[in-house]
């Protein structure tokens, strides 16, 4: 493994870490833990109790501005309003959530840097750095608006798309940066379909993970506003939303692309751990489904289930580099 492609696998580590920290703020509901930004409770370190708080440090101004921006009345944010959210469990859960963006920031630097001093006869390697580099900044902003919107669910939604799509292009980064990817042996015709297969489950798996997303803003709605019910309580509740049932049927769709293409990687020898690993991980997604849609929409599961997807979107993404043919590839 090249020094280029340690760094783009760190970085693409990374994000998949943050996203699971991120995972972890969401189903606590700490995800106001820190009502301004890049500060928490007007410190660069958190306070542990409300008596460490300067009231004088929190910039309502600013909060009222922001409220005001996202349609909520700015008379209602008041420096008593604030103070009285105040929960240092949701501060440092939130503070550690920022923190966890520090390694994907200095790793996805280092591999743009690399790209332009080592891999310059590689223009996609080079693009699929600078476009990291620009999601990184691009999503850094966005999560100061999920701050300023107080949670607002289309602001969220953005922000766990990009960090999303982020995984493409460091997961081509990782692939290409050598002079001998992997790739999966087989005659152009194979490979045609393999790529087109397993670039149909890509576009799914990143569907289904937009659609996750918004379902878990709706669990984040219902601890906040239902808290009485109960997790158990919630699944009949999501079942009178389109979302949730579509959701849940395109995990099927999912498991049969997947299967589909694990058969035909097989056809042309071992599958390999990537085609292997990334059908584990749906099947794995797919027991995680089944204990929140039957049992309970617990929250280690949710976590579990965001971080997979995640994980599968950099294998499939890996399956779909390795099915390239060798003399026109990427």
């Amino acid at each position: 493994m090249t020094l280029f492609q340690k760094f783009a696998t760190a970085a693409l580590v990374s994000v998949i870490v943050l996203i699971c920290v991120g995972a972890i703020v969401r189903v606590s509901g700490a995800g106001m833990g820190c009502p301004d930004w890049p500060k928490c409770w007007g410190r660069y370190i958190p306070p542990s109790k409300a008596e460490d708080i300067n009231p004088d440090s929190l910039d309502i101004p600013k909060f009222q501005r922001a409220a005001k921006r996202y349609g909520r009345d700015p008379s209602t944010v008041t420096k008593e309003h604030i103070l009285e959210s105040f929960n240092p469990v949701h501060a440092w859960t939130e503070y550690i959530n920022r923190l966890s963006s520090t390694p994907v920031g200095f790793f996805t630097m280092g591999t743009f840097a690399l790209a332009l001093l080592r891999q310059r006869r590689r223009p996609l390697v080079v693009a699929a750095a600078t476009l990291s580099v620009i999601l990184v900044g691009v999503n850094a902003w966005m999560g100061k608006e999920v701050v300023s919107s107080d949670l607002k669910p289309g602001v969220l939604t953005i922000h766990m798309a990009l960090a999303m799509i982020l995984v493409l292009p460091l997961s081509y980064a990782a692939w290409r940066g050598t002079d001998h990817p992997w790739r999966i042996p087989g005659d152009p015709a194979f490979l045609r379909r393999m790529r087109l297969t397993t670039g149909v489950l890509l576009l799914l798996i990143f569907v289904e993970g937009v659609l996750g997303t918004q379902i878990r803003e709706m669990n984040s709605h219902l601890l906040q506003t239902d808290p009485g019910t109960g997790r158990a309580g919630w699944i009949g509740i999501l079942e009178g939303s389109w979302i949730y049932l579509v959701h849940r049927s395109f995990s099927w769709v999912i498991l049969a692309a997947s299967i589909v293409a694990w058969l035909w990687t097989r056809r042309a020898g071992p599958p390999g751990k990537v085609s292997t690993g990334a059908l584990a991980v749906v099947i794995a997604q797919m027991v995680l489904g089944l204990i929140m849609a039957r049992l309970e929409i617990h929250p280690v599961v949710q976590v579990l289930h965001l971080g997979l997807s995640a994980l599968l979107l950099a294998l499939v993404t890996l399956w779909f580099c390795g099915s390239s043919s060798r003399n026109n590839g990427p």
